[in-house]
């Protein structure tokens, strides 16, 4: 009996131990660096980091050197994807250009492919190991396997890499070939181990410099960017680094030996889509590798915010926490309130974006939302509208891979640089359309909007004639919303109106009709078009019950109320407030958009259907009356006279 108790006694100790040990490998935090510039670079950063934190089971800090552009994407989508114990910060690449400017390179990274020669400098003096990845890598395993190699070096080593597996530094691919000096093979850095604590102490920082000045002086720049100074400096001091097995870089590009890396699946660590060609490469189980790198791509982002065993979740900020806790499941509009509290992950331009600001300060960007059933109508918008546009789309990351396809293969889209497109990755039950109207709003450049659905066209010329207005109208130095009045189709092909006597030559054939004038009257009709048939200089109108005109602000306008979801109030609550901020509504007379007819919305159809969504709609305007109410005083008492009136 006494056996047995110590027996037991001593299955439980280890059983306790293992567990202490367990928890203890779990939370030790692993630090990951990656150098990202531009717009493609951070999709690619994105599918990289779904590939680790879908295996990781570890606290992970990442470590990005960034150009602005990148900081701003990466920065808004971490903050808004809230993964538990994960750490993100950002390095200024601006800040170390000039400690690797000065080397030529003809790698297609340019620049950014000789950063990594930087971290000792650029990453925290305190740091003293470091995981170094490129973008273009896949994960396949937990990233603490690669972690623990960092045990296995011996007290020179300063530098884990594995071999290059093609035939470059061999210096046999064509006649004339005059690679960089490196050890046999030489070695790849699309993964690299870095021991910074090492590095430093033995003057790492001097050491690659005159080392690079040296082969410089015969072979004039780099072709591989930093990886064929890190191969110059190992060929000099072969002690230093610790040649990892092939499979934690298997290297696809043309012509290379990772085949020879794996014998099956479960071999696989990481995939480095290190050719041009990426995805295109030659290689006899390239379509597996493609499976499991779209696997990722498309992956839900959201299902990676899961907790980690033994570690505390600190994504969420306290006053989230709150909120939902707060919320009363039992109320019958829970749903709706939960919805408003929902963060959803948000990518910045997402494709590549650039605008220059005009020099007269009436820029004016078009401001829409959309989901992926209205794709088709961006081309045309794109037509009709020649200024700077800012869309916010509403999609899973799988869709969102889709609108990339659709863009790139797009003429129309590739030769305009001057759209914004900011993905919002769907989550909860709802559309939560202003929520994602805001997205778009925020990330308007110019001091004015135009805010209006991707449903309608804009008349032709409406940019120039917008910017003229804004000067006219003095919108700079008084409080107005220029409304743009609007006209809707029931054709799938119209032939598209040239001037406001075309428009109402065609209204008047019955081709054309004044917006929702036979489904819901209130939302235009104080538009006056009886007034604008014959007007020639712009009018003011009056804000009347449920009055929902498309119109043009400043950006600084207020937002968006965010706790209408789905159908209903979402642009009413809109306009109301920028009547209770006393915004004098202009009615523009050379101005007009139409809107192209489409198949009815899902949301629509659950408020046609479900008696509960119609009460909660209801309940959800008369907090917004009550809300309006405290914020303006008596500005908004004509609301709630409105309301009770209706």
């Amino acid at each position: 009996m006494h056996l047995l108790c110590r027996g037991r006694l001593k299955l439980l100790v280890a059983s306790l131990t293992a567990v202490v040990l367990l928890t203890w490998l779990y939370l030790l935090l692993i630090h990951v660096a990656c150098v990202c510039a531009g717009h493609n670079a951070s999709r690619d950063v994105v599918t990289l980091v779904k590939s680790v934190l879908f295996h990781r089971r570890n606290p992970l800090h990442f470590h990005f050197i960034t150009d602005s552009v990148a900081s701003r994407i990466l920065g808004s989508l971490f903050r808004s994807w809230m993964v538990p114990s994960v750490q993100v910060s950002f390095y200024d690449a601006e800040e170390l250009k000039s400690e690797v400017s000065w080397i030529p390179n003809k790698h297609y990274s340019g620049i950014y492919g000789l950063m990594k020669l930087t971290l000792t400098k650029a990453l925290p003096a305190d740091l003293a190991k470091v995981i170094v990845l490129d973008t273009d890598i896949t994960f396949a395993t937990d990233i603490a396997e690669l972690w623990g190699i960092f045990k296995k070096f011996t007290d020179k080593q300063v530098i884990g890499l594995v071999e290059n597996q093609s035939d470059w530094y061999l210096g046999n691919l064509w006649k004339n070939h005059k690679p960089w000096p490196a050890l046999g093979r030489g070695f790849n850095t699309g993964v690299i181990l870095l021991y910074l604590e090492r590095l430093r102490r033995i003057s790492w920082e001097q050491m690659w410099r005159l080392t690079a000045e040296r082969e410089l002086m015969s072979m004039l720049s780099t072709s591989l960017a930093d990886q064929d100074i890190f191969n110059a400096f190992i060929k000099q001091n072969p002690v230093l680094v610790h040649q990892l097995p092939c499979f934690w870089n298997v290297q696809l590009s043309d012509h290379t030996r990772s085949e020879q890396c794996y014998t099956e699946v479960s071999d696989l660590k990481v995939i480095h889509w290190n050719s041009p060609k990426k995805l295109r490469v030659k290689n006899k189980h390239v379509e597996f590798f493609r499976n499991l790198y779209l696997t990722f791509l498309e992956y839900d982002g959201n299902l990676l915010r899961r907790e980690l065993f033994g570690c505390p979740s600190q994504a969420s900020p306290e006053s989230l926490q709150a909120a939902l806790e707060e919320l009363d499941e039992d109320d019958q509009c829970y749903d709706f309130r939960r919805e408003r509290l929902t963060v959803h992950r948000v990518h910045l331009y997402f494709l590549q974006y650039d605008y220059t600001p005009a020099e007269d300060d009436t820029d004016v960007t078009l401001v829409a939302q959309l989901s992926m059933d209205r794709l088709q109508m961006l081309e045309a918008i794109c037509k009709h509208w020649e200024g700077p546009i800012s869309l916010a789309l509403y999609m899973s990351d799988a869709e969102a891979q889709q609108f990339l396809r659709y863009a790139q293969a797009s003429e129309v889209l590739k030769n305009r640089k001057n759209v914004g497109y900011h993905i919002v990755y769907k989550e909860g039950q709802f559309y939560p359309v202003n929520l994602v109207r805001n997205v778009a709003l925020r990330n308007a450049n110019t001091p004015y909007v135009f805010l209006t659905d991707v449903d309608f066209l804009p008349m032709y010329g409406l940019y120039d004639y917008l910017r003229k207005s804004i000067v006219q109208l003095d919108v700079a130095h008084t409080k107005k919303a220029l409304v743009v009045p609007a006209f809707e189709t029931l054709r799938y092909r119209l032939s598209f109106p040239k001037s406001k006597a075309e428009l109402l030559s065609m209204l008047d054939m019955g081709t054309l009709y004044t917006f929702r004038y036979h489904v819901w009257p209130k939302g235009h009709a104080p538009t006056n078009y009886a007034k604008w048939r014959t007007a020639t200089t712009p009018y003011k109108v009056e804000w009347e019950s449920d009055f929902e005109p498309y119109v043009v602000v400043r950006r600084d306008c207020p937002e968006y109320d965010q706790r209408f979801v789905g159908f209903g109030w979402n642009k009413v609550s809109h306009i109301m407030e920028l009547d209770a901020q006393e915004f004098d509504l202009m009615v523009l007379p050379n101005a007009f958009m139409i809107h192209m007819p489409h198949a009815p919305s899902f949301d629509i159809s659950k408020f046609r259907s479900s008696s509960s969504y119609r009460n909660c709609l209801n309940t959800l305007k008369d907090e917004f009356h009550q809300d309006l109410s405290r914020k303006y005083g008596a500005a908004a008492l004509k609301y709630l006279t409105a309301q009770r009136n209706m």
